[in-house]
């Protein structure tokens, strides 16, 4: 026998590879890692889209070692878990009747196919400690870019990026709005909590924190579906936490604060008086065309549903139909886009009543989730509910920024939720 051949006995045994995956599976260390790469996901999206998909993949090599596969092809079973699949695969074979090029249908996957990041995060979170650490990292991360709003509304040379809106560093004030009233109703329970149980420093600390949200949206920059979505979380939380005497504070709060902020922000003011003259003029004047657009859209999108009402156009045919419709009569009537700005006609144009009953059942499923009590299931519950209600105006779900912001919440939020779940 050789030096060689004593030294090498063969391949390892199926059983020690098991073995070796299992402890792989079990490391501290990798388990660990996947946490952080999720906080600095979190941390990283109000500023930046390069860095939070970098991290999403380094996310997804450092967590699939660790995934306990026959629980987690048991949780595929269930509902919250599996329609984000059965979206990717609906995708995936509406390209197969597309009336769209096929850039275009490859280009309309990748919107879809972050939504399957939900189940891997849910399972993930359902067994790690680290959960709020994600929440954290997002407040944190969303107050300092509150901050430096502020600073770059006076000295717009400290913006990072040449956005279109003064007081916004990056991105866009679509963007940061959803962010901070996410941020905003996140804190409302806390403060609420903290307040109730006499711990007045940390309720006021809660409280300043939505003040400087709520603010910097009156005064700075804000998006008129945040405005939407702020009414609709306000409900919300008086119906999921509040008496009805409690309820009636708020609403005479509300009510005096808003006339507050309409009286000392001409901002404020302007941005809901555009929404007359962009109806108006839209059609004249398309840089200040807003609302003409998106009803224009909506009448465009409605017809071509109308056409193929079961399973629409095909995936990504959606910019395809706005060809079809486009005419000469002004710039509005003939721009031609790829989202028709409401999510359920996103949709349906490519998918039909199909694609609609699955984002409805998926949106249902994953609002159930968060019915019980505590902060992981309001926050979680926030999340899905300003998703819904900014998919009014826009594609929010299928939009990056949104769209992750829904991903990482329902994922980290439902995950803290299903380990609470199991311990109870």
């Amino acid at each position: 026998m050789t030096a060689e051949s004593a030294l090498w006995s063969g391949p390892p045994a199926p059983s020690d590879i098991h073995g070796r995956w299992h402890s792989l599976g079990q490391s501290r260390a990798l388990i660990r890692t996947a946490d952080v790469l999720v906080v600095l996901i979190a941390a990283s999206l109000p500023w930046s889209t390069t860095a939070p998909s970098i991290f999403v993949g380094l996310w997804l090599l450092a967590v699939t070692p660790t995934i306990d596969w026959r629980d987690y092809a048991r949780e595929l079973t269930w509902p919250a878990f599996a329609l984000p699949f059965a979206l990717l695969l609906l995708a995936l074979v509406g390209t197969l009747w597309s009336e769209g090029s096929w850039p275009d249908r490859l280009h309309a996957i990748k919107p879809v196919a972050k939504l399957v990041l939900i189940p891997p995060l849910l399972h993930h979170f359902s067994r790690s400690d680290r959960g709020c650490w994600v929440g954290l990292a997002f407040l944190v991360s969303c107050a300092l870019l509150a901050v430096f709003s502020w600073i770059v509304l006076l000295d717009p040379a400290w913006k990072i990026t040449a956005t279109a809106s003064s007081g916004v560093p990056v991105k866009n004030y679509i963007d940061q709005s959803q962010e901070f009233t996410l941020c905003a109703f996140a804190l409302v329970l806390p403060a609420l909590t903290f307040w109730r149980d006499g711990r007045s420093v940390a309720a006021t600390f809660c409280l300043a924190l939505i003040l400087l949200f709520v603010t910097n949206m009156v005064f700075v920059a804000a998006a008129r579906t945040a405005l939407l979505c702020m009414a609709v979380l306000l409900v919300l939380f008086a119906w999921k936490h509040l008496s009805r005497r409690a309820t009636l504070v708020l609403l005479a709060g509300t009510i005096v604060a808003s006339a507050v902020a309409w009286t000392a922000s001409p901002y404020l003011r302007q941005r809901i008086a555009d929404i007359a003259v962009e109806y108006r003029h839209g059609h004249e004047d398309i840089s200040r065309a807003s609302t003409a657009q998106r009803l224009t859209y909506w009448r465009k999108a409605l017809h071509a549903v109308v056409e193929a009402p079961l399973i629409g156009h095909g995936t990504g045919a959606i910019k395809r139909q706005f060809e079809r419709a486009a005419t000469g009569e002004n710039s509005l009537a003939a721009e031609i886009v790829s989202n028709p700005h409401n999510q359920t006609l996103n949709v349906a144009m490519q998918w039909g009543l199909l694609g609609v009953v699955l984002l409805y059942v998926m949106w249902i499923a994953q609002l159930r989730l968060f019915l019980g009590e505590g902060l992981a299931a309001w926050i979680g519950l926030v999340v899905v509910v300003q998703n819904i209600a900014s998919s009014l105006l826009n594609s929010h779900l299928f939009d990056f920024h949104e769209g992750w912001m829904y991903v990482l919440g329902v994922g980290v939020a439902g995950g803290i939720v299903l380990k609470a779940r199991a311990r109870g």
